[in-house]
């Protein structure tokens, strides 16, 4: 019982760093932070969804009027 500090901070980085490319979309104010947030929901465990989805956060989207 004694360790379950070190598990527990463990525990919360991982998700952390697991949720990242969501936590950034959403802190951006992505247009597309839901998608964003399905895509590394379900294929986030792979590394190739993982990083997709991080490069998808930090897209620079248009500002309005622009196409």
């Amino acid at each position: 019982m004694d360790n379950d500090l070190p598990s527990v901070l463990y525990v919360l980085g991982a998700t952390f760093l697991y949720f990242l490319p969501t936590f950034l979309a959403l802190a951006r104010g992505h247009p597309n932070s839901f998608p964003i947030a399905i895509v590394n929901l379900s294929l986030g465990w792979t590394v190739i969804g993982w990083v997709g989805a991080f490069f998808w956060s930090l897209t620079k989207q248009p500002r309005g009027g622009e196409s």
